[in-house]
Parts: C-alpha cells; structure tokens; sequence
C-alpha cells in the first residue's frame, strides 16, 4: 500500500466552472498507482468541486444559472465583508461540496464517459485556488 499528497493551484477568472480533470488525472497517473483511492479536497469556503458532465456546455451554464437563483446576491445577508457575492459563495460551496472521492482502476480515475473534475468558482473576481489530493493505493 502507497501513499501519495499533493496540492493543485488553479487561478480563476471570477464566476464558474473549471475543468480541472486533466490536471487531476496528469498527477494522478504520475504516481504508478494501479488501484486505489483519491481524494480531492479544495481548501477554500467560497469555492467547491464537483463531478460534471463535460460534453455539453448548456449543463454548466444551468447548473451556475439555478445557483445563482437558489443562492441570489442581496443586500439581505448579515455577512458581507468581502461584498455582495461574498454570502452567497458560501451558500453555494455549502450546496455543491469542497471533497470528492474517485475510484482508481487499472491506473487511471473511473469516472464515467461524460463526468469531469470541475472547480467552482463562486467569487466574481479572480482568486488562486489550491485542491489537496491523496491518494491511497497499491
């Protein structure tokens, strides 16, 4: 049994979803590990990841489209200290989740044929972003 830690950096260009996949999926095959485990946490609270499909746009562009309605920037939020979609990102990353765990089978990640690894961004400015990943396997 292996082990293996690293931390991804990503920089957003404000609001959305990025395809995090390759990157994830490059370190990943880096490690010689045949089956196991990864782990994928992002160390952020106004940012989160998810599993995607990553065929057709529309999808991503109505997942972020009812986000913003179900987690709508107001004035009606007690926290705002970093501005009106300061609230409202947390409330996102709460709904979405900052981990996901991913099988590795016959070295490569088993997501299915139109899943991605995305990051995302629910700030509308810019932020550097760091993903933890651990994987366990032989």
């Amino acid at each position: 049994m292996r082990q293996a830690t690293h931390i991804l950096g990503f920089d957003t260009h404000g609001q959305g979803l990025i395809e995090i996949t390759r990157a994830v999926s490059r370190w990943t095959a880096g490690q010689h590990i045949e089956q196991g485990l990864l782990t994928l946490f992002c160390r952020h609270t106004s940012a989160s990841l998810l599993i995607q499909e990553n065929a057709a746009p529309e999808v991503r562009s109505d997942l972020e489209a009812w986000l913003a309605r179900l987690a709508p920037e107001s004035d009606a939020y007690a926290h705002d200290d970093e501005g009106p979609d300061d609230m409202p990102a947390h409330l996102r990353a709460t709904l979405t989740g900052i981990q996901l765990s991913i099988p590795l089978i016959a070295g490569k990640l088993a997501l299915g044929t139109w899943q991605g690894i995305y990051l995302f961004e629910h700030r509308r400015r810019p932020h550097r972003r760091e993903i933890a990943l651990h994987l366990i396997g032989d």
